[in-house]
């Protein structure tokens, strides 16, 4: 039983509510990026642009930022602060985490130990199961945060702007059902990189204000909204 909070949603449910105009806008999306990456994806603002990019391409709607500590930024931060009790699930519309979060410095059932109950079906834009797929040999993705979240300084490969052998990051293998495991690679190994939707569907409609243009942006203009709406996430 769930005190506070939206209500439990069974996988069932939540596909069976697919074309739902209500449940289904209640949620945070997140997938993966359609090809692994090592530690430089010229840094975490071109691993956001790679995020939005690549959702527009697939059809999708919204902001998704990669989910990947940086310099100014913890993982409790990414996502809007009113929607960090939401439940998490794959493109396709599968549960696989409870709620994002409840209060800043802690992620909840991502993190909490960072365990999940069950193997996660994580898909890229394109579509492919990345624990099944043969395009990423390594079922890791890059994080460089602490158990809690929190930016870890000295292992994010140089702020995301290396792929040397000599630098390192924190990292997480799937196959041990955890996204936040503690694990130290050098820069240069290509693992998965994740985008978390940073608004929900629901609070993006009454905002009507979202990065949401039918034309695909540039990187530059990308960037230049991102920061126009970075305020509104602690709303």
């Amino acid at each position: 039983v769930h005190s506070s909070g939206p209500p439990f949603l069974h996988p069932r449910i939540l596909i069976a509510t697919r074309s739902s105009s209500t449940l289904s806008i209640h949620l945070l999306r997140m997938a993966a990026l359609n090809e692994p990456y090592t530690g430089d994806m010229t840094g975490v603002r071109g691993a956001d642009y790679s995020c939005y990019r690549e959702s527009r391409r697939a059809g999708l709607r919204g902001t998704f930022r990669a989910f990947l500590s940086s310099r100014v930024q913890n993982l409790d931060s990414i996502v809007r602060y009113s929607d960090r009790d939401l439940p998490v699930v794959n493109i396709k519309v599968s549960f696989f985490m409870e709620k994002y979060c409840l209060t800043p410095g802690k992620i909840c059932s991502v993190v909490e130990g960072g365990i999940f109950s069950q193997q996660p079906r994580i898909y890229s834009f394109n579509g492919k199961n990345i624990l099944t797929d043969f395009a990423w040999p390594q079922k890791i993705v890059w994080h460089g945060s602490h158990l809690l979240g929190e930016r870890a300084m000295d292992t994010y490969c140089d702020a995301w702007h290396s792929s040397s052998t000599d630098k390192v990051g924190l990292a997480s293998s799937l196959l041990k059902n955890k996204l936040l495991d503690q694990e130290r690679y050098s820069c240069n190994n290509r693992f998965a990189v994740l985008c978390i939707e940073a608004t929900s569907q629901y609070s993006r409609r009454r905002r009507r204000r979202d990065i949401d243009h039918d034309k695909e942006l540039s990187e530059k203009d990308y960037h230049h909204f991102k920061r126009r709406d970075f305020y509104k996430l602690k709303n």
